[in-house]
């Protein structure tokens, strides 16, 4: 794919690109936007280096592509901004958030398109590499009679063992969201199919046994992680990452502990995943 306002270095053959040439505190032309969504939608997750923008310019950058999502859990800087999801760790964190392969709140009705992560402050030695899976792949590599089976079934996406398993958090009025999903979803936009399936909010396929169901997911879970398909992004402070949540899964290493690390995530509404044959 040709590109005129922005340079694409692809990380890998299978997913990842660093975009150069685009200073994310100034607002985006047409074309530059078309350009940046059509970099997403092929490699899955991009990258920006050296931006210094403000909350605001965060949340207008992601307004480009959606409304925002508001996060269930209560871990924003709610005052001014609420769709600002704070992202840290130090040396009073038990768990860190993401450190299980995951697409971000699937437990949602609606999960969301996409995930932008500004990174401010890291470890001192390194450290806090985040991984980015293809699930394109990891569906088009299973055999054809797995994937036949996968296609047919749906999957229950619950919040409550994360949120308020991992980290006690309270639910707010109605609960943590627990909703149900296609194991293969369509992409709405390149029309590819993916797996759709994670450690951290899957809990059960739909009809199968619980001895039946933990098999199956394992298998896909295991076939997900496979090296293969990833891309892993060493932060630098004032880095950027954008995933797509439809397509990839993502995976926050912690091993940095007892060091810091501190990001604002913004996050764009999606669609009610579907499966189309």
């Amino acid at each position: 794919m040709g590109y005129q306002t922005i340079e694409v270095r692809k990380l890998t053959p299978a997913i990842g690109a660093e975009i150069v040439g685009i200073d994310l505190a100034r607002p985006l032309g047409n074309q530059q936007f078309q350009e940046v969504h059509d970099a997403l939608m092929e490699n899955l997750v991009i990258f920006f280096r050296d931006q210094e923008i403000t909350h605001e310019q965060h949340k207008a950058f992601g307004r480009r592509f959606g409304d925002l999502h508001l996060h269930p859990t209560s871990t924003h800087l709610e005052d001014e901004h609420p769709e600002i999801l704070v992202i840290k760790a130090d040396e009073n964190s038990k768990y860190v958030a993401g450190e299980e392969w995951h697409s971000d709140v699937s437990c949602d009705a609606e999960p969301p398109m996409g995930s932008i992560l500004y990174m401010k402050e890291l470890p001192p030695d390194g450290g806090g590499n985040t991984l980015f899976a293809n699930m394109y792949r990891a569906f088009e590599t299973l055999s054809p009679p797995i994937q036949r089976l996968c296609e047919g079934l749906t999957a229950i996406h619950d919040g409550a063992q994360v949120y308020g398993g991992r980290f006690g958090q309270t639910p707010k009025a109605g609960g943590f969201p627990r909703n149900e999903h296609p194991v293969v979803r369509t992409h709405p936009v390149t029309g590819r199919k993916a797996l759709f399936v994670n450690r951290n909010f899957t809990t059960r396929i739909v009809g199968l046994s619980r001895t039946e169901s933990d098999a199956l997911l394992d298998m896909l879970y295991r076939h997900s992680e496979t090296p293969e398909f990833q891309c892993r992004f060493a932060w630098q402070p004032n880095s950027i990452a954008f995933w797509d949540n439809r397509a990839a899964l993502h995976h926050a290493m912690w091993d940095y502990y007892p060091h810091r690390r501190l990001g604002y995530r913004v996050t764009v509404k999606g669609d009610k995943p579907f499966y189309r044959r």
